[in-house]
């Protein structure tokens, strides 16, 4: 029998892969926005780019934005009854719409 397999990127096969159309560097624009504290934003992990990227279960949560550590943002993201403070590069980033 073969060992089951528990990398960091483990079974993302379809969650972290690029549409065919959307293959290659991803735009400047969601890089270059600056997040302010208390601001909520979406973690949408941009596969493309590994430096800064979020564990895999953080995809398509909403956190709240607590400051900035380097070229990283501080996130603060609940999970279930939990807070989890991630650091996340702005890339895989988007700022929340509600």
């Amino acid at each position: 029998m073969v060992k089951k397999s528990h990398g960091y990127r483990a079974r993302t096969r379809s969650l972290m892969s690029k549409k065919p159309r959307n293959r290659g560097i991803s735009p400047l624009g969601p890089m270059l926005i600056e997040y302010k504290e208390g601001q909520r934003v979406n973690i949408v992990i941009d596969p493309s780019m590994h430096k800064g990227m979020p564990h895999r279960r953080y995809q398509g949560r909403t956190g709240v934005v607590k400051g900035m550590r380097g070229r990283g943002v501080v996130v603060e993201v609940s999970l279930g009854k939990a807070t989890k403070t991630l650091i996340v590069r702005p890339e895989h980033l988007r700022p929340n719409k509600e």
